[in-house]
């Protein structure tokens, strides 16, 4: 099989989505595994997310677990071998879900200020000479960077494409030192000043200046991404419809009816979340789009390829974009 060939068949394959046989039944589960992706430590997560945790396992008459992994990549497979049921992504992690782990998008979430998502952003100590985009690209300049998580849409995925691909800057090659951790670990570091320069976005700051105040008064924001698409909620597709139902009823009504609706937005609040919203895989076409073009910019640019090569992947890759396109504009005017 051709080089071409190979890539071809693995293209395939990545974006098939995985059907499991069977469905688990409400009667069957005595326990619920909801898995929470590791933008901070595990103890502040823990901490902001049992009280919801909670209450989703008092109206699903079930323990609801809080599932932690060292990385996304850690929920991701929790999700693919059924040791996790429900899970928070991000849109690039839900994405990997979707394709990898019998995932499923069903509700979406909405930032504590109402914003209809939150923004990538590249973080400096406030004392440093980086204050631009322009700033951060210089490769001259010996800078140490903390990346994302692989599996982060914020952290990874957007400043690739936006800040790396577009500006055909590779931030191996660019940068003396690159490290992947999480948003508040790259934000720390900034602070403290053991990276020059860091992803981050506006959600994951907003839970710093809360948490930590003082780290936060020592950074500066040099770069915000365009807007990107909440966080969304995934379950695996062989729950029941009935567990699916009473899941689904859970978030949408979660902080909006009954009779302790005010105890649920500060919970929520706590998560710096508003009320969920209804959602579905559609959310996810930005950020596969956002994916090809990342994919196709580096097909140009390999020198390995030949021209012939080239445009055979290329071809795939818009093909998938126009059909990505005629789907998002089908979900737009609906």
């Amino acid at each position: 099989m051709s080089k071409t060939n190979n890539w071809l068949a693995a293209t395939a394959l990545a974006t098939a989505t995985v059907f499991a046989a069977g469905a688990t039944s409400a009667e069957e589960m005595k326990e619920l595994n909801f898995g929470i992706i590791s933008t901070e430590s595990s103890q502040n997560l823990r901490r902001a997310w049992e009280p919801l945790l909670e209450d989703m396992g008092e109206e699903l008459g079930m323990k609801v677990n809080a599932f932690f992994a060292p990385d996304y990549a850690g929920i991701i497979e929790g999700m693919r071998f059924d040791k996790v049921q429900v899970a928070w992504y991000g849109n690039k992690s839900a994405m990997e879900a979707v394709d990898r782990a019998n995932g499923e998008v069903f509700v979406q979430t909405v930032d504590v200020s109402g914003n209809p998502g939150y923004w990538s952003l590249l973080l400096a100590h406030k004392d440093s000479p980086i204050n631009s985009l322009e700033d951060a690209l210089d490769c001259s300049a010996g800078l140490n960077f903390g990346n994302g998580d692989p599996n982060s849409t914020s952290g990874f995925l957007v400043p690739s494409y936006y800040v790396f691909a577009q500006n055909n800057v590779d931030p191996k090659s660019c940068y003396k030192r690159v490290i992947n951790s999480n948003h508040e670990t790259n934000a720390l570091a900034v602070a403290n000043k053991r990276v020059d320069l860091a992803t981050n976005n506006t959600e994951s700051m907003s839970r710093i200046e809360a948490n930590n105040p003082k780290a936060f008064e020592k950074i500066k924001v040099v770069w915000k991404s365009p807007l990107i698409p909440s966080d969304p909620l995934v379950w695996r597709k062989d729950l029941s419809p009935d567990m699916k139902a009473r899941i689904k009823s859970f978030f949408l009504s979660y902080g909006r009816t009954g009779d302790n609706v005010e105890e649920e937005l500060k919970i929520l609040a706590g998560i710096q979340l508003a009320p969920f919203n209804d959602s579905s895989d559609a959310q996810l076409y930005p950020i596969r789009q956002l994916q090809l073009f990342r994919n196709k910019v580096k097909v140009e640019n390999d020198e390995r390829l030949s021209a012939a090569e080239k445009a055979e992947r290329v071809a795939v890759i818009d093909a998938e974009l126009d059909r990505l396109k005629v789907l998002a504009s089908a979900v737009s005017s609906s």
